[in-house]
């Protein structure tokens, strides 16, 4: 029930009622709506500032975990890279210094991959986190290009070591004829007096004196150039060896040869016996190196079957210049 209200009349010394008419009502009910309109006003101002919406905290933690993911893939990346560089500095100068290859040029490791257009198809979706995106796809992009050149390094440093345990197996390294005491060494490489016309000639090779039919061996792998079995030239019957990478190896003044043209021999095999043929003045093998070409000192391809000792001894008994045993040569 309303409660009847009164006031006091001063003309007429009496207290009358308060009667409130229909406008009096609408006057304040729209009072009554306009403060609470602003009181609802400013209560969601001051929640929109100092609360969340489940769904604007649902949008923030998504966002707080993109950024730590983000972080963390980036981080993931950057080692990714340091170790890709670790690799780069190594095959540069460790594994092809080893193989006496080239590095590969720093324009090749780190050529670009083609820029935001090979992204062209994601820039025009419009994505709300664009430059992240794209800097992050780049970022694998430049990994996924250095692993690749990695990769087909790494294919041509095992070709190397394939070829360079071949190239070890091919070079000339032992002495053709058994030399334990270093007592066959007769003449060596360089300017020698010549058996025949008793003058200084070039003498391109190493004579090792031996008893005939002493067995010679190849000095490394290779196939057989050339086999010459005429008793009567300059280098009597002789044997070639092509052991490739530019090597070929010369035996000359055979008694006679144990090997064919064209056939495959290893280091340390019997390819034929010491003899005294050819412009020879007694039996001895004549033994050439031959790398490119140029006829090499044959000494310096003795280190396989010495010790250090044993090499400087043959290097001092090469260098005498004494008389060769052959000509022709």
């Amino acid at each position: 029930m309303a409660k009847i209200r009164y006031y006091y009349d001063t003309d007429t010394c009496k207290y009358e009622r308060i009667r409130s008419s229909f406008s009096d009502y609408l006057i304040n009910i729209g009072g009554f709506l306009v403060i609470s309109l602003l009181l609802a006003f400013v209560l969601f101002y001051v929640h929109s500032i100092y609360f969340e919406s489940p769904i604007e905290a649902n949008l923030r933690r998504e966002n707080e975990e993109m950024k730590f993911y983000y972080s963390l893939l980036e981080q993931r990346m950057s080692e990714a890279d340091a170790m890709i560089n670790h690799l780069q500095k190594r095959d540069d100068n460790i594994y092809r210094v080893i193989f006496e290859a080239e590095p590969i040029a720093s324009s090749i490791r780190n050529a670009g991959t083609g820029g935001s257009q090979r992204y062209a198809d994601l820039l025009q979706k419009g994505l709300s986190q664009e430059e992240i995106i794209l800097e992050s796809l780049n970022k694998v992009d430049q990994i996924r290009r250095k692993l690749y050149i990695q990769t087909k390094s790494h294919d041509e440093l095992i070709l190397m070591a394939k070829n360079k345990e071949k190239l070890w197996a091919s070079i000339p390294a032992i002495q053709p004829v058994s030399n334990d005491q270093l007592t066959r060494l007769a003449s060596g490489f360089g300017m020698r007096i010549h058996p025949i016309y008793k003058v200084k000639k070039f003498h391109s090779g190493i004579d090792f004196t031996a008893p005939k039919g002493t067995p010679i061996y190849s000095t490394g792998d290779g196939v057989v150039d050339e086999v010459e079995n005429n008793p009567f030239s300059g280098y009597g019957r002789c044997v070639t060896i092509d052991h490739g990478f530019g090597y070929s190896s010369l035996y000359a003044h055979m008694e006679r040869s144990a090997v064919r043209k064209g056939q495959r021999v290893k280091r340390g095999e019997i390819i034929g016996y010491v003899g005294s043929t050819g412009l020879s003045t007694s039996p001895h093998l004549h033994y050439e190196i031959i790398k490119n070409g140029v006829k090499v000192n044959p000494v310096y391809h003795f280190y396989n079957d010495l010790s250090p000792e044993e090499f400087e001894k043959i290097l001092e008994l090469a260098s005498v210049e004494n008389q060769s045993l052959g000509g022709g040569h």
